[in-house]
């Protein structure tokens, strides 16, 4: 009985191994499926290894496959390979069971070069099974940076267009000193790095050559999604308190912890900050925030904040053509659209100004209240034909309003699309005061002149039909 048992045990065997054996695939028409046919990693900046990139390799067919051989078509690529959690430059035999995949990560490298950008580099990854070649390009896109690491400004400083600059810990302007920015220059912030004003803020872009203030990050968050939507990615700027006379216009700033900050100065014969034609958006905080200080903003929109968009105590404060918008994806928002205080004679112990604001020709429309205080009778703030979400009737404070209005813009927030532009059948297209406009807001930030052929819209954008 053993021997038979024995002989029994040994014939599963045999039947087991050739089982496995005729489990794998030799037809040259089993063709291998890729998860895309190019993995891009968009633009990387050189000598930083980039983010990792995943590529799903499936074998559709019943039986599995022997992968003979996994490489870079150039010996000498700038590419590396992990497959299945083991790094090497090539792998030989790799198998996939029969409707089974694995996963190939690929990372680069790109060292630095003396030119503005790197360039393109690219290469094929070659896949051979029973014979048949496949083929996945792999390409990345080099740009040289200028890297400056807790630098301290104390004479004027430009920087310009020519290349990108990534700032590590802080870049800080010191008192008497000015920094100047260039149309159309790009100033990446690292995890946690921010800009300290003291001195002089000048920074200053064009409708064609706009200023870029955001994130490092240049890869996806999603397939689709790029990684800029997300807020916290560098902690912001901050203006001190013996700082005045910045300027900020065709700025796009995004993806802050706590955004612009205007630190209290108590002192509004000297304008702290003008804003014109900027974008501010996307904060873990708040995307402006003012203590005691005198702000201008022409043409602006201030838009995806954890918090009220806007906050402001005291201060003097205009506010002209201006949008704020809230459709922030990471948390339940916190505050209204705008936050308003110390604005009323009960809060003018401390002897610091109250708060006197115009609002005019504007859109407030988001997620949350328009602002914290639905009262504003015996203060100086106005509200003069501005389109609001809250439903309401004019009175001294709210001059011409347009109330529990929805301004229609273009933004689709569960596409991750944020356009505060106006659709076609948009209620405030034709709707601003044209005595209000000044020559500081003729054109929007995309050169579009309000005075043009189109009546004047509310709002930061001027309204075109959409094409």
């Amino acid at each position: 009985m053993r021997y038979f048992i024995l002989t029994i045990i040994g014939l599963v065997s045999l039947i087991c191994i050739s089982c496995i054996e005729d489990g794998f695939t030799n037809s040259p028409s089993d063709l291998l499926v890729f998860s895309r046919d190019t993995v891009n990693f968009d633009t990387v900046f050189t000598d930083l290894g980039t983010p990792t990139a995943r590529l799903v390799v499936k074998n559709k067919a019943k039986k599995g496959v022997r992968i003979s051989s996994i490489r870079f078509k150039d010996p000498q690529t700038r590419f590396s390979l992990n497959v299945d959690g083991v790094s090497g430059s090539e792998f030989s035999d790799v198998e996939i069971r029969g409707r089974d995949s694995i996963y190939v990560f690929i990372e680069c490298f790109i060292p630095e070069t003396q030119a503005v950008a790197a360039g393109l580099v690219s290469d094929a990854l070659e896949f051979v099974t029973n014979g048949v070649t496949q083929t996945v390009t792999v390409e990345a896109y080099g740009i040289n940076v200028t890297r400056l690491r807790n630098v301290r400004v104390n004479s004027d400083m430009r920087l310009t267009a020519e290349r990108p600059y990534v700032i590590f810990d802080s870049l800080t302007v010191e008192r008497g000193a000015r920094l100047t920015i260039e149309p159309g220059a790009q100033v990446l912030f690292h995890d946690g790095a921010s800009l300290v004003v003291e001195g002089t803020l000048d920074a200053c872009g064009t409708p064609d050559k706009k200023i870029d203030l955001r994130g490092d990050r240049l890869d996806n968050v999603l397939p689709d999604v790029e990684y800029d939507i997300m807020a916290g990615q560098w902690r912001g700027i901050r203006i001190a308190p013996e700082s005045f006379d910045n300027r900020m216009e065709y700025v796009n700033m995004r993806s802050t912890t706590s955004g612009l900050v205007l630190d209290s100065c108590a002192d509004v014969s000297r304008t702290k900050l003008t804003l014109l034609n900027s974008w501010l958006h996307n904060s873990k905080g708040n995307v402006l925030s003012a203590a005691y200080s005198k702000v201008s903003a022409f043409g602006c929109c201030f838009s995806e904040a954890a918090a009220s968009v806007v906050k402001l105590k005291g201060g003097e404060h205009t506010f002209l053509q201006c949008t704020f918008a809230n459709n922030y994806l990471f948390s339940a928002i916190s505050g209204a659209l705008v936050q308003l205080e110390h604005l009323f004679e009960e809060d003018a112990g401390n002897g610091l100004p109250l708060m006197q604001a115009r609002f005019e020709n504007s859109i407030l429309y988001g997620l949350c209240a328009d602002i914290n205080i639905e009262d504003l009778t015996g203060s100086s703030v106005f509200f003069h034909r501005v389109s609001l979400k809250a439903e309401g009737n004019d009175d001294d404070n709210f001059i011409d309003c347009l109330w529990d209005t929805d301004p229609m813009f273009l933004t689709d927030r569960p596409l991750y699309y944020f356009n505060y532009r106006l659709a076609d059948d948009s209620p405030v297209k034709g709707d601003a005061d044209r005595e209000l406009i000044t020559p500081r807001v003729q054109y929007d930030m995309d050169g579009v002149d309000r005075l043009g052929s189109n009546p004047p819209s509310l709002g930061a954008y001027q309204w075109i039909p959409v094409r």
